[in-house]
């Protein structure tokens, strides 16, 4: 019995995660299959299955590992622009073009199985340990009088990103900063901050 045949647990499930990861990073979910997964992570279909009941379920589970390896955190730079910016920055160098890419092509595949890429992103989140980066930043510029609370919406909040994502679908590019300084410039830091 090899190795891999002995792997169990927390280590086999890492091996699966980070084939996954490497089969859409390599093939994209158009190309992604459990035959693939299994292979390069030296297992058998039925394992996966065992464990992830779908395509859709893998992809997912391998995506949330990726981002938690590629954990995020912004320092408090006492200005909301700025970790902002810092925080878009973070997200478009970590792989956000791809991500999207993905999330697109599973699209199909999910409104046939009755599921929408927010019940994806949700489940990433859910996956993905650690505070919400969004109401940190906010929470922050409130304690610093920057921020008006009461004009902070889950649909303003999520403004940003948002729009960042909208930005990188459409140009197929990681976000640039003159773009960032729009976004927050010219649309989000007007609508949340407080009146002096």
């Amino acid at each position: 019995m090899t190795k891999a045949e002995r792997r169990r647990g927390a280590e086999l499930e890492e091996a699966v995660l980070d084939a996954a990861w490497t089969e859409l990073a390599e093939f994209g979910y158009t190309g992604f299959t459990l035959e693939g997964v299994a292979k390069r992570a030296g297992t058998s279909r039925p394992v996966l299955a065992r464990r992830w009941p779908s395509r859709i379920a893998l992809a997912t589970a391998a995506m949330a590992h990726c981002i938690a390896a590629n954990a995020i955190s912004v320092p408090d730079l006492k200005s909301v622009r700025d970790e902002f910016a810092y925080l878009l920055r973070q997200w478009s160098n970590r792989g956000v073009p791809l991500l999207l890419r993905l999330f697109l092509e599973m699209n199909a595949e999910l409104s046939k199985n009755d599921c929408s890429l927010a019940n994806v992103r949700e489940e990433i989140r859910r996956r993905v340990a650690g505070r919400d980066l969004v109401a940190q930043i906010l929470e922050r510029g409130v304690a610093r009088g920057e921020i008006d609370a009461k004009k902070i919406t889950p649909r303003i909040a999520a403004l940003p990103a948002d729009l960042m994502r909208h930005e990188v679908i459409m140009t197929s590019k990681p976000i640039s900063d003159p773009v960032i300084a729009e976004i927050l410039d010219e649309i989000f830091l007007p609508l949340v901050t407080a009146r002096r």
